[in-house]
């Protein structure tokens, strides 16, 4: 969802680095006008100030301009330690001494759709309607089907993690049953932590149809991933990274949400169906409690994801088919 931003400031001749942590950093690998990315050395939590520091002292003098993404007060101190002379963020965890540039933090119900919301770093005016876009290199491609065992729009993806918590997780009965009903055979990504929940479903699956569902959760790297997002017939995704990756690449795509919001944090991609009960009118009784944005769900029932059959994402993909 910043990839926007990268390419407004691309397109204005500044030369970019980016600094992410080792799980995101492919993505950036991915985007053509990003010139370099620095892996950071940072676990998860924690402030960490002497890492930093030893890093900011490596990084003093190389830069210009840094643009915070995160709004956390860890991610500002780096710039600020490494002395970069224009520091560009939102306000908030006690960060107004961090930035030189400092952009006010609209209300969580305020808050605009997320790209625009990254886009805005950029001070420029228009940031509506942006679309990510990622690419892979296509000597890869081939290859890296080959070493997986795909072809090429041969098979659909199915991507049923969600990293914040299970209400925004489709039920898996419900993954395995669609994966039943389609005629080309399922590959599951997401990350090590999902491998379980992919499991789940490929075992069900292939007890009945052998080798139908591929599960690579945790198994491939996050380029292989890409690559087969990329060359996939179709995806089904939960509110997720995948999700937004999909996007990016312009693939296909039924993304299913429950506790979150398309409205927030939508697939911004012409090819993308998404499945929402909450502005569904037929829909009854009305989900009043969605969008809650809780890990899980308060009232125990995820209604709004369970209530979403099998039957109507495969008329969602079968919509591709037609149109």
């Amino acid at each position: 969802m910043t990839e926007p931003l990268m390419r407004r400031l691309a397109n204005r001749g500044e030369r970019l680095t980016v600094g992410a942590l080792p799980w995101v950093a492919p993505v950036y690998r991915a985007m053509p006008h990003v010139a370099e990315v620095i892996e950071f050395p940072f676990a998860h939590g924690g402030l960490q100030f002497k890492a930093r520091h030893g890093l900011a002292r490596q990084l003093a003098g190389r830069f210009d301009t840094a643009y915070i993404c995160p709004n956390s007060l860890k991610s500002a101190l780096l710039p600020f330690l490494a002395s970069i002379p224009k520091r560009v963020g939102y306000l908030g965890e006690a960060r107004v001494g961090l930035l030189t540039h400092r952009l006010k933090n609209p209300p969580k119900g305020k808050r605009p759709p997320m790209v625009a919301f990254y886009s805005a770093l950029s001070g420029e005016a228009d940031i509506a309607g942006d679309q990510p876009q990622l690419q892979v290199d296509c000597t890869e491609i081939e290859p890296a089907l080959a070493a997986m065992g795909l072809r090429r729009g041969a098979y659909h993806v199915f991507a049923p993690g969600a990293e914040y918590g299970p209400a925004k997780r489709w039920p898996a009965t419900h993954f395995a049953e669609l994966a039943r009903r389609l005629d080309l055979p399922v590959v599951l990504l997401g990350s090590a932590k999902e491998f379980e929940l992919c499991e789940q479903i490929a075992a069900s699956v292939n007890a009945e149809q052998p080798g139908k569902c591929l599960n690579f959760a945790g198994k491939t790297s996050l380029a292989h991933a890409f690559i087969a997002i990329a060359a996939t017939k179709s995806i089904v995704s939960n509110d997720s990274g995948l999700m937004h990756v999909a996007a990016a690449f312009g693939v296909k795509q039924v993304a299913i949400f429950g506790s979150s919001s398309p409205l927030h944090t939508p697939p911004l991609n012409p090819q993308a169906n998404v499945l929402w009960l909450k502005n569904d009118p037929a829909y009854q009784p009305a989900l009043d409690c969605a969008p809650c944005f809780e890990r899980e769900c308060p009232l125990g029932h995820t209604r709004c994801l369970v209530d979403i059959t099998p039957g109507r994402v495969v008329e969602a993909l079968n919509h591709f088919q037609i149109s």
